[in-house]
């Protein structure tokens, strides 16, 4: 019964296996198979989440304030902490992104790091803005000083930071998210400290 199983799901031969076996007639063995040559590893070879072209050009496809596609990649920018899509100003965040990157071919310099399932690149529109600089000057991301080192601290307007209080009580480690659903002004008055 076993026998007939195993036929039955045999995967049907392929012509090179035909050619083999033609080949070697019936009282001679097939000939071996070559195998190609595996390319090992090169220590200059990017790690496995990163494309191998450092810069990445092209489209892009908005996902949220700090987030686009581009060529299938999904790039967090750099530097910078936009609000969620579902906290206040998140939506006003992405659509100012898409409205920056509309027709525009953006070029993202890409960087070691990894966010999530993101690469973290920065990024820039044909005449060179910065995107993360744009949305920061807007009052619509936070500069993020653990990964930016400060340089995007000069653009913030004032009280950026109590009306981004989400993004701000996240930088700060003091918003988990079971707390996302506390009220505004109390994690507003500990991001004010």
């Amino acid at each position: 019964m076993l026998k007939v199983l195993l036929r039955l799901f045999r995967p049907a031969p392929t012509k090179s296996s035909r050619r083999r076996r033609e080949a070697a007639g019936p009282d001679r063995a097939p000939a071996p198979v070559r195998k190609l040559p595996v390319k090992a590893a090169r220590p200059e070879d990017p790690p496995r989440g990163i494309p191998s072209p450092a810069v990445l050009k092209g489209k892009c496809y908005v996902i949220d304030g700090d987030t686009v596609v581009i060529s299938g990649t999904r790039i967090r920018i750099a530097g910078i902490d936009a609000p969620e899509l579902d906290h206040p100003w998140g939506k006003k965040a992405k659509f100012t992104l898409i409205g920056l990157c509309k027709g525009q071919i953006i070029t993202a310099t890409l960087s070691e790091e990894m966010s999530y399932d993101r690469v973290v690149a920065t990024c820039h529109l044909q005449d060179g803005t910065d995107l993360a600089a744009r949305l920061v000057e807007e009052g619509l991301a936070l500069d993020w000083p653990k990964f930016s080192g400060g340089a995007y601290r000069h653009l913030e307007p004032p009280g950026v930071r109590r009306k981004l209080w989400r993004a701000a009580a996240r930088q700060q480690g003091r918003m988990k998210p079971a707390e996302s659903d506390q009220q505004p002004e109390k994690l507003a008055s500990e991001v004010s400290k």
